[in-house]
């Protein structure tokens, strides 16, 4: 093989994806196996050694950041040898960004208006609203938001409403309605949105032998990132592209699959060997990023995958240190040993910073307990591609419902609630309450009362607003009675929120329910200390302080948290994964979909491999989820890690085997010193809250605190030299 210096520092299996001949490739790249690096070489090759002109050249990759470190790696790499406007010519570009550039080019091919415009999101769910509008549909029956993800969906498979036959399911003929009037509203306006740019643009090659023709000749080389990542519109948009001449290269990795819930087929990259027959298939198994244990661990639990193309990771560098496996009484004790093991982690080594540490989870809700832990201990954190808690629109919409029930003055709640979940308030209506609130000095809510009583709207408005007003009254006089959690658990349900949500398809919708879930949690669990105020009051002042505070800014050295699927592309010296527990992870929505739960053991070989040099999995015995005390098993992906791999870890002590493996989880109990008689885990009795277990320790001496869930009352933290507990 020629000593070419593209080559020359490549290991040897990079080496051959790199200097193979023009033709069909498939490189199936592990995690952290260098393929950024392999495929920008790629390129260069073909460039240097094949007489492939940048101009025909087309790379894509799936976003705009990784789009432009590819040009510029291949302007450092060979910039200087093809001149200023060498690499400027290929087409490097995300599938929408080249589908975007090839509608502007050819807009009249394509039947488009010549200045169309795209849509983001939010404009094409405000187009969608005004379409119901029009066929008068009742939102609370049909969300906005799912015929959003229907249309969207549909285009994802290259369906047009024509192709759609709904049958006698009512939903499906109310969805393509909506389908129909929306593409006709696009069409009449101009406008684009992101699934159409594919769909369009794939039409085009369709309806337009010559323009095909023309392309298909220019193209010599195709290269694609993150194959696995495809939808049906992309693979067949590359596939009638490609023919049968063009030599195409897809880098990527099944394993790593993790996309099926916003319509990536994992399908494509399966049968890319025979779509594109013949194909070369080259395996970067190398690893660069990890420890031989974690790699060991991460090979372990996916091969219990079906129909994997085949990859066992390696790596030349060190064993590394055990994976560490830690148990924790319940959500707030994981969280505590979380907090505890970054802090002494910056303490080993002053050198360290505390954007080395991550904290991954599968589901959004687990956040709040995560950041109110390093919030106590003034650990400056950032949720990395989301939001905090009490910053999530749904959580901000529950809120406001209750601040409203608080405090009738509350015009920001109102506005924001006034119509979530719809309830045919419209824009005018509320503008007019804005004027009336101004002339009459007052809040919104009483201009709303006032208004209604000198019959200033018309029947359906004035129905609409009484509706509310009913509803905020009625919430009010039972929220009175109840508890704290049972309160936001009432609101909830009555407001229409949760349901709401529940309706919304995909994994957005579900995280939503999951959030507002872990609302009620967080009320449930919510000790009161103000005499002066009500609990409600008090809650909701904490819960605006934690909006405020908390988490760093964006440049300041800070831990990062995020979602599982929002880690992938990153790694980190110290990797936490939180909540490896049946139902949670793998998600109990996964034991019931087809494929489901081998999306969910990607995701966890995903969350294994961001990790460097350390990773730490934890998992809780007792959880509170959806309202309730759970007591999950340990997670499957857990058992599947070898025991040799994994060092159990409690508090004061280390025990040789795993949790996992153990007879019984009273053998693992740890007594701690400032509190001889009790233990975790232990029943007391306590003379006014009755039976409860004691699930946390802080503090020493005098300031020594217990917390313990009873059984009747909930969880509770109290001053151990008052608690008057006794041991059942």
């Amino acid at each position: 093989m020629t000593e070419s210096p593209l080559v020359k520092d490549l290991n040897s299996a990079q080496r051959e994806a790199v200097a193979a001949p023009l033709g069909n490739q498939l490189v199936l790249a592990g995690a952290g196996s260098g393929k950024t690096r392999v495929l920008v070489h790629r390129i260069a090759w073909l460039m240097e050694q094949q007489s492939v002109s940048p101009h025909q050249v087309m790379a894509v990759t799936f976003t705009n950041k990784a789009a432009r470190e590819m040009r510029e790696r291949l302007t450092h790499l060979i910039g200087d040898r093809l001149g200023p406007r060498g690499v400027h010519s290929m087409w490097v570009g995300t599938f929408h960004g080249i589908a975007h550039r090839l509608l502007k080019a050819h807009w009249q091919e394509a039947g488009l208006s010549q200045n169309f415009q795209i849509m983001d999101s939010d404009d094409q769910l405000r187009l969608i609203k005004r379409i119901y509008q029009t066929l008068a549909l009742d939102d609370s029956r049909w969300p906005v938001k799912q015929a959003q993800w229907y249309i969207n969906n549909q285009k994802d498979e290259g369906l047009r409403p024509a192709h759609i036959d709904p049958g006698h399911d009512p939903f499906a003929q109310t969805m393509k309605l909506v389908y129909e009037a929306y593409e006709e509203a696009c069409e009449n306006a101009g406008l684009v949105d992101f699934a159409e740019l594919l769909l369009r643009s794939h039409e085009l090659w369709l309806k337009n032998k010559s323009l095909l023709d023309h392309y298909q000749r220019r193209f010599v080389a195709i290269l694609v990132d993150e194959f696995q990542d495809t939808n049906s519109v992309q693979y067949a948009w590359l596939r009638v592209l490609a023919g049968h001449a063009c030599a195409v290269t897809a880098v990527g990795d099944d394993d790593q699959s993790i996309y099926g819930w916003r319509g990536a087929k994992i399908e494509n990259i399966q049968q890319f060997e025979n779509d594109f027959a013949p194909v070369g298939v080259t395996r970067l198994e190398q690893n660069y990023r990890s420890t031989s244990t974690i790699l060991s661990a991460a090979n372990a639990v996916i091969e219990n995958n079906f129909g994997r193309l085949g990859k066992n990771l390696w790596t030349d560098g060190g064993e590394g240190e055990h994976i560490d496996l830690f148990a924790g009484f319940n959500e707030q004790d994981e969280a505590r040993y979380i907090v505890e093991r970054v802090q002494d982690y910056l303490r080993e080594d002053g050198s360290r910073a505390r954007t080395d540490c991550a904290v991954l989870y599968r589901s959004n809700a687990q956040s709040r307990i995560l950041e109110e832990a390093f919030l106590r201990e003034n650990v400056p954190y950032r949720i990395y591609g989301g939001q905090r808690f009490y910053d999530r629109l749904e959580i901000k919409n529950a809120l406001a419902y209750l601040r409203l029930i608080s405090s009738r003055q509350d015009d920001a709640a109102l506005e924001r609630v006034i119509n979530t979940p719809t309830r045919g308030i419209g824009a005018k209506t509320i503008e007019s309450i804005r004027i009336f609130a101004r002339d009459q000095g007052c809040s919104l809510y009483a201009a709303m009362q006032a208004a209604l009583r000198n019959k200033v709207f018309s029947a359906r408005a004035a129905g609409a607003l009484n509706g509310f007003v009913a509803l905020i009254d009625e919430l009010e006089e039972n929220v009175a009675q109840l508890t704290l959690g049972e309160a936001a658990e009432l609101v909830l349900e009555k407001s229409g929120l949760v349901e709401f949500h529940r309706k919304e398809k995909g994994e957005k919708g579900q995280a939503r329910v999951e959030n507002l879930e872990e609302l009620v949690n967080a009320c449930r669990l919510f000790e009161p200390q103000d005499e002066e105020v009500t609990p409600l009051q008090e809650f909701l002042a904490n819960a605006a302080l934690d909006a405020g505070d908390g988490q760093a800014d964006e440049f300041e050295d800070a831990v990062q948290m995020m979602t599982l699927h929002s880690a992938k592309g990153l790694e980190f010296p110290l990797v936490f994964l939180a909540g490896m527990e049946e139902n949670l992870f793998p998600h109990k929505m996964s034991l019931d979909e087809p494929g489901r739960l081998e999306e969910e053991r990607r995701l966890c070989y995903v969350g294994i491999t961001r990790a460097m040099d350390k990773l730490v999995i934890s998992y809780a015995e007792s959880r509170r989820m959806h309202g309730n005390e759970n007591f999950n098993a340990v997670s499957r992906f857990i058992r599947e890690i070898p025991q040799n791999l994994v060092r159990e870890v409690r508090i004061q002590s280390t025990v040789s085997r795993p949790a996992s493996y153990s007879s019984s989880s009273a053998t693992r109990q740890t007594e701690v010193d400032d509190f001889p008689d009790l233990k975790l885990g232990q029943s007391v009795l306590h003379p006014v809250f009755g039976e409860g277990t004691i699930t946390q320790f802080e503090g020493r001496g005098a300031g020594a605190k217990v917390y313990v869930n009873f059984m009747r009352e909930g969880g509770k933290w109290l001053a151990l030299q008052y608690a008057k507990l006794e041991v059942v």
